[in-house]
């Protein structure tokens, strides 16, 4: 060996001791410069550089990483979006290692406990939406605080659930689209604030939305037992499907009483506003018992009773209780009579509730009887004022 290749082999092995302890960064241009300085001057065992192998589990001698546990659980559904992110490693990250990711991103924290880190979102995730937590392996990725790498990088995916049908009902009481009022129950304390969401979503009401606060609902006076034995605030019944309705109508959104996101986001909305339902709450109950009538409550108090007719035998109005989703001044109703003749029958103030059924003007010589083929017809001057408070959402209940 001349002068020239001991020095390069001399200069190899002072690189390759120091190379346990530098980044991959560091390796690379080490290397290169052994390859630099060894060409001209024959081929020299690099070996002690270590294997690509070597290169990828870290510092010399440190123990490789491993994931231990990511929580929530890969695959976990209905997962409360205010939730925090856990991973658990084999040993403690390093200062400045690179950090998992959490998608889609939302405002919040990774802080070390030991050999866990943990996510604290500031921000709850949006309902029934899939997270995945990405932690990066390899030299770009997460690294021990002895310099071990994780061999292979780790996907985890849950699912957050949805809003609570509870809190909705909660919100709307407090917006008067329901029949209820409530309360929060007095903790003794303020429930945190935290950072604003983009537009209509404050980060406490939706970690209120998925979890929400104590409180008591109570009946409003003066509505029959009929509409007290439908309310149930922690099930999507018809009750609130129609609140959610009513609310759409006064904020001119489609009228389909689904609670969505835009659903969501527009009640928060109102009730930061403190945009109460301007209509007040109406009730009304088609009662099948001789003689018929339709009496519709408004606010508590009893606005309209007039005779009704309802269906016949063949074609009877079903019993139930159903929220107005459709509404005309006046239309020409088109059917067919059980003889199957078919009807192209001009009414007037029509709001219906249950697939044809409908309550409206129709003219007959008398009412209070069974006469129609489902609806629940009405002399043109009831029918009149029935209108008016019939309005979309409004549920009306067909007993007897």
């Amino acid at each position: 060996m001349g002068r020239l290749g001991r020095q390069v082999a001399a200069q190899a092995s002072r690189i390759g001791a120091r190379v346990a302890r530098q980044p991959r960064s560091r390796v690379i241009a080490m290397a290169t410069a052994i390859v630099v300085m060894a060409a001209g001057a024959g081929t020299y065992s690099v070996a002690r550089l270590g294997t690509t192998s070597d290169l990828a589990a870290g510092a010399r001698g440190a123990p490789p990483l491993r994931i231990l546990s990511v929580t929530p659980a890969s695959g976990t559904s209905n997962v409360d979006g205010d939730e925090p992110v856990q991973v658990a490693f084999s040993a403690p990250l390093a200062a400045g290692s690179r950090l998992p990711s959490v998608t889609p991103k939302v405002p919040g924290s990774w802080q070390s406990a030991g050999d866990v880190m943990i996510f604290t979102p500031a921000v709850p995730f949006r309902p029934s939406t899939r997270i995945t937590v990405t932690i990066p392996a390899g030299s770009a990725g997460v690294r021990s605080a002895t310099g071990g790498l994780l061999a292979e990088p780790r996907a985890a995916h849950f699912s957050t659930g949805a809003y609570s049908v509870r809190r909705l009902s909660e919100l709307l009481a407090k917006l008067g689209y329901l029949p209820v009022s409530w309360r929060q129950q007095d903790l003794g304390r303020q429930l945190p604030q935290r950072v604003e969401l983009t537009g209509s979503r404050t980060a406490n009401e939706a970690a209120l939305a998925y979890s929400p606060p104590p409180g008591t609902f109570t009946m409003d006076r003066g509505y029959p037992a009929s509409l007290i034995s439908v309310w149930q605030p922690d099930t999507y019944n018809v009750l609130i499907q129609a609140a959610v309705m009513a609310f759409e109508s006064e904020h001119d959104m489609p009228v389909n009483g689904v609670a969505d996101l835009a659903l969501w986001d527009a009640v928060f909305r109102a009730e930061a506003a403190g945009e109460k339902n301007s209509h007040g709450y109406t009730y009304a109950v088609a009662n099948k018992r001789n003689p018929e009538t339709l009496t519709i409550w408004h606010d508590g108090r009893i606005v309209l009773r007039s005779l009704a007719n309802t269906g016949i035998a063949v074609s009877p109005t079903v019993d139930g209780t159903f929220p107005v989703y459709r509404r005309y001044r006046s239309e020409i109703m088109r059917g067919t009579n059980p003889n199957g003749s078919h009807y192209a029958d001009p009414v007037a103030f029509v709001s219906y509730f249950n697939g044809g059924d409908a309550v409206h003007y129709y003219a007959r010589p008398s009412y209070g009887y069974p006469q129609s083929l489902g609806c629940v017809e009405l002399p043109y001057s009831a029918a009149e004022q029935a209108w008016r408070y019939l309005t979309l959402g409004v549920t009306v209940t067909v007993t007897g």
